[in-house]
């Protein structure tokens, strides 16, 4: 598994990371699941997880299944959210840090992010002073910021955090020409996160209408498609999808999430067997979303 520096940060990090919000809705006693998934992970060559205080049992999971191998891994977390009772003070942020520590079963995680906020939130300072506070406290050793637009541009152009993780795909590229090259230029880690788009690309319309972020996307996937078929492009959506996103070199860490250990085997062989896709599928891609969705925020 290739592997990448995280910005600033200096960690080494796998260039395909787990994201573990889905594992959230295993009750307790399925940690043996989540050990079986996350050891798939480690032995195949991702190095890098990913989760959040508000991803329901997910941070717990991850404390009971893996803390013993906790040296293999950058474990990355988020505090703060909206469903939280107060989810934008400080109060908030130190409480789900330490609540996140005691879950995961650790002194120290590497990453911690402030959970998708708006400017103003970011502008008041208050949560990002308790962040900050938390790394001086030797709880976190790096902070960053999780979320999109406007805010996401806010948090690199601040200086004040290590990493940024925002939306990539093939119908979200915003990021392309908002995010990435200030990100590069001030040297934050990226951490890509919906990098497949849900697998909305080539698949089928029959779930378009499952959640509003689902009929968005597809929404946008028939659009780029009404301009015909993309020459090259291989028949495998998730490689497309994949490869699409990793062709940016931008981008550190690209997070895929399933509760499945042979589609996340299938993954790695992907990237690691079926990949570049050629440069000229990446560029028409980049082409249709310029032509048809130029205006498009990324999805909240």
């Amino acid at each position: 598994m290739e592997r990448r520096i995280l910005g600033k940060t200096g960690l080494e990090v796998s260039r395909l990371g787990l994201g573990l919000a889905q594992i959230g809705a295993f009750p307790l006693d399925d940690a043996d699941r989540v050990g079986a998934l996350i050891h798939a992970a480690l032995d195949n060559g991702i190095n890098f997880l990913d989760t959040a205080a508000s991803y329901r049992n997910s941070e717990e999971l991850i404390g009971r299944a893996v803390s013993h191998r906790r040296g293999e891994y950058v474990l990355a977390t988020k505090c703060g959210h909206w469903a939280a009772e107060a989810p934008w003070t400080a109060g908030t942020v130190r409480e789900h840090i330490d609540r996140s520590l005691q879950r995961l079963r650790t002194d120290c995680v590497d990453l911690v992010q402030i959970h998708s906020c708006g400017v103003d939130v970011l502008e008041r300072g208050e949560v990002i002073g308790a962040l900050l506070e938390a790394r001086d406290a030797g709880k976190t050793r790096f902070v960053g910021y999780s979320g999109d637009n406007e805010a996401a541009g806010w948090a690199v152009d601040s200086g004040l955090f290590d990493t940024l993780q925002t939306s990539f795909n093939v119908v979200d590229q915003r990021a392309r020409t908002r995010l990435f090259p200030y990100a590069r230029k001030a040297n934050v880690g990226v951490i890509v996160k919906r990098t497949i788009a849900n697998a909305t690309w080539g698949g089928s319309t029959a779930t378009a209408g499952t959640t509003v972020q689902f009929s968005k996307m597809y929404e946008r996937v028939e659009k780029m498609m009404s301009l015909g078929p993309i020459p090259g492009a291989p028949d495998h959506r998730i490689l497309t999808a994949l490869g699409f996103t990793l062709a940016r070199s931008e981008i550190d860490v690209a997070l895929v999430g399933t509760t499945n250990p042979e589609h996340l085997v299938d993954n790695i062989r992907l990237v690691e067997n079926e990949m570049p896709i050629a440069e000229e599928v990446v560029a028409e891609f980049c082409r249709r979303f310029d032509e048809v969705g130029g205006d498009w925020a990324q999805l909240i």
